[in-house]
């Protein structure tokens, strides 16, 4: 069940197509999504909770720019670990350097990040070029408020991740 949630962008762009006929209400979250841990599984059920179908999309590993070792987990695993989640309808890696790309395609009646983007003051040149995109296709940006939690400081505190070029 959870390979059958990932899907091709440019598919799942075409098979949303029919559930906005119908009616339905898409939610897109868009990041990297390296360690899941419970910031971001309550983050995406209460993005979940603003409309009908949540549609996730995962930075492709070309693009990853967490710093040396990142991502910890390549991007097929980080698709089928967000498709395990039941709060999650579908899944795709974007092979693009920002979401803009996968907002374009997937058109989400509601775009949403979590809190630490909700100030404008600090939000990144990526961040407003995406707000910027959902709201030019009509779209609205939403904020959740969960717990915070970095994947980057809980995978340098808790796990090492093997250095490739050591045993080379």
């Amino acid at each position: 069940m959870t390979v059958a949630k990932i899907f091709p962008l440019q598919e799942l762009a075409r098979a949303l197509e029919a559930s906005r006929r119908a009616g339905l209400k898409i939610v897109h979250c868009h990041g990297c999504f390296d360690l899941l841990h419970i910031g971001h599984i309550r983050h995406l059920q209460a993005a979940r909770a603003l409309g009908d179908l949540l549609v996730v999309t995962v930075t492709a590993d070309a693009h990853v720019a967490k710093g040396d070792g990142r991502p910890a987990f390549n991007e097929a695993l980080r698709a089928e670990a967000l498709a395990a989640l039941a709060c999650v309808d579908r899944v795709a890696i974007s092979h693009a350097p920002t979401a803009v790309e996968a907002i374009r395609l997937l058109r989400p009646d509601y775009y949403v990040k979590g809190q630490a983007g909700e100030d404008p003051a600090r939000r990144s040149d990526r961040l407003q070029q995406e707000i910027a995109t959902v709201r030019e296709l009509g779209g609205d940006v939403r904020f959740t408020h969960e717990v915070v939690f970095s994947s980057g400081a809980l995978l340098n505190a808790h796990f090492r991740v093997p250095d490739d070029r050591a045993s080379a």
